[in-house]
């Protein structure tokens, strides 16, 4: 899908150049750039991306399931009777 984004001269220029030192087009560092801020948000990037993070989130929520109960507030309750 194209889509048209307009950048002012100064930063264009800088983003050319950053092309050239790494020897990459602008397409792929718009895709890298792009990729970043969706990995910032948490969104996952690709099919293989999504189910990694919902396999890590199932996992974590059987894990809490799972746990032994603390007793801490039991002490905490007793603490407070024995006064």
């Amino acid at each position: 899908m194209r889509k048209l984004i307009a950048f002012d001269e100064d930063t264009f220029d800088k983003l050319k150049q950053l092309g050239r030192d790494r020897m990459a087009t602008f397409q792929e560092l718009a895709d890298e750039a792009f990729a970043d801020l969706l990995k910032k948000h948490g969104i996952p990037i690709d099919l293989r991306d999504a189910l990694r993070k919902s396999a890590a989130k199932s996992k974590t929520d059987t894990a809490k399931s799972t746990a032994p109960k603390s007793r801490k507030g039991r002490s905490e309750a007793r603490r407070r009777s024995d006064r």
